[in-house]
């Protein structure tokens, strides 16, 4: 019987891995966006939010 080269079990933990990483870097670039552009602050709730969120557990 062949052995399948990916199982459930690792194609959930490729995709968690994933997603950590792409709330990192969502994380990193919306920082970076908002020290960029100061005049965007209060555009967008949500982004402000974020940002916040960010500086505060750094």
């Amino acid at each position: 019987m062949d052995h399948p080269t990916t199982t459930p079990d690792r194609d959930l933990d490729r995709l968690r891995e994933q997603r950590v990483e792409l709330r990192l870097r969502h994380a990193q670039r919306l920082t970076s966006l908002m020290e960029e552009r100061a005049d965007l602050r209060g555009v967008h709730a949500l982004a402000d939010y974020f940002d916040d969120a960010v500086r505060w557990s750094a």
